[in-house]
């Protein structure tokens, strides 16, 4: 993994992370990290084509 993959994918389970103990069932945490982790793999090639890495 290059470091563009890993930056990104940090900041968006920090950002997941910091959300979750706020939702109280377990399966609307599961819900939103799967939604979260489809939203980031599908965007981060479009992140990467537009800063031309």
């Amino acid at each position: 993994m290059d470091l563009t993959a890993m930056a990104f994918y940090a900041l968006v389970c920090g950002s997941l992370g910091a959300l979750a103990p706020r939702l109280e069932r377990f399966w609307l945490r599961f819900a939103v990290a799967a939604v979260v982790g489809i939203v980031a793999a599908a965007a981060l090639p479009a992140i990467r084509g537009a800063l031309g890495i």
